[in-house]
């Protein structure tokens, strides 16, 4: 059980899991009215670099200007980031468990469908469905429509950061556990992504587990994540993390980051006409978006404002990079600046804080009963001849 108080003690689970997830909704918003531009282009509309939480992009125009994606991005609204982020966590409360694939089909896929929400960027009350990007609607096609075996019913969506950027939860209910959060995460990912997408969601989930360790410093994240990526999404985090080793304010490094993870993303330098070989399944690329992160939270010290800053002005996917890079910043004990988490939650619409407060109750329940597990399976071993390894 938990020690009375411990709830209120520094760097505790309850700090570190809604520092995460704040900071994941918070970044989030600041990146979001930018995704998709160069840092040179970011400079010039902004007359500067990103310091906060900016307007619109085309301003009062948001809804003609880009009519095909009529979201109301900035002025503090979250994007489909943190709507799955928290759909997650939904589901977690549901379950009261470790989650699978089978999970995400009998309790995520009918939460995006069935229950109307608000929507910042539609600035309306609509189901999730209707704002998620097109690699999420393929979980309702493929498991609500298609009965696919959710444990393979990522196989043919495009591979992105899709999953990866919504498995901050996975990691925090096996806090302090990266190669349990990564299994997990392995398992849950399965029934949206592939791949390299797949890969990415579990190696984030291990991540943020090991952001939560008492003690973690951005290098022992990143130590933690070489220890179990794999293939292209481990050289390119190695090679990303090798070049923002040598530097320490996100200006400089934003184009020797580029520049490192170049080689192993298959979208290509414009981001808003990909390469035909993106997003396609492969054993020799990654996403872009979780190693730049985990380059920006090096540069940064794993301080907050300059780990989300960095990520902000990055450009391209840079809502999600800066979810990821918010996520881990928060969970290492820097969170989001108070300013900046009230401005996101008022204009959002949103109880940023709820959410952690309902995941960290789940994750002790969740323990306790790993606990119960395990000492079952030791009294079993022990009858086998195995050695009692705990009272």
């Amino acid at each position: 059980m938990t020690p009375k108080g411990d709830e209120n003690r520094a760097g505790s689970l309850q700090e570190r899991i809604t520092g995460a997830l704040v900071g994941a909704a918070v970044g989030d918003a600041l990146g979001g009215p930018v995704e998709g531009y160069s840092p040179e282009q970011i400079l010039e509309r902004h007359g500067g670099r990103v310091h906060g939480i900016v307007g619109a992009w085309n301003g009062d125009a948001w809804r003609t200007a880009r009519p095909i994606a009529p979201y109301h991005k900035g002025d503090g609204h979250v994007t489909d980031d943190t709507l799955m982020t928290h759909a997650l966590v939904r589901v977690y409360a549901q379950v009261r468990d470790h989650l699978d694939a089978y999970a995400i089909a009998d309790r995520l896929v009918p939460d995006l469908m069935t229950n109307p929400r608000w929507i910042p960027e539609l600035e309306a009350e609509a189901l999730p469905l209707q704002r998620i990007f097109l690699a999420e609607k393929w979980l309702v096609a493929k498991l609500h429509y298609g009965h696919a075996d959710p444990r393979e019913a990522g196989v043919g969506n495009i591979v992105n950061c899709g999953a990866a950027m919504y498995m901050a939860p996975v990691g925090l209910v096996n806090a302090a556990n990266p190669a349990g959060a990564y299994a997990e995460a392995l398992d849950v990912a399965g029934a949206h992504q592939s791949s390299y997408g797949r890969e990415a969601a579990a190696v984030f989930a291990a991540a943020v587990a090991a952001a939560s360790t008492p003690g973690a410093t951005p290098d022992s994240v990143v130590t933690a994540c070489l220890g179990l990526a794999k293939d292209g999404t481990r050289a390119a985090i190695e090679t990303v993390c090798d070049a923002a080793g040598r530097y320490t304010d996100f200006e400089s490094a934003l184009g020797p980051l580029r520049e490192a993870v170049a080689p192993y993303d298959t979208v290509g330098p414009d981001y808003r006409a990909p390469s035909l070989a993106a997003r396609r399944p492969s054993r020799l690329h990654t996403i872009e978006e979780l190693p730049v992160a985990l380059g920006m939270l090096l540069v940064a010290h794993g301080d907050y404002r300059h780990t989300v800053l960095g990520a902000v002005n990055y450009g391209r996917d840079c809502d999600s990079i800066a979810t990821m890079a918010g996520a881990l910043a928060g969970a290492l004990g820097s969170p989001a600046p108070e300013d900046w988490s009230k401005t996101v939650a008022e204009a959002s619409r949103l109880d940023l804080w709820e959410p952690a407060s309902t995941l960290t109750e789940v994750t002790r329940e969740i323990f306790e009963r790993d606990v119960r597990r395990r000492r079952a399976h030791e009294a079993a071993f022990a009858e086998l001849g195995g050695p009692r390894c705990s009272a």
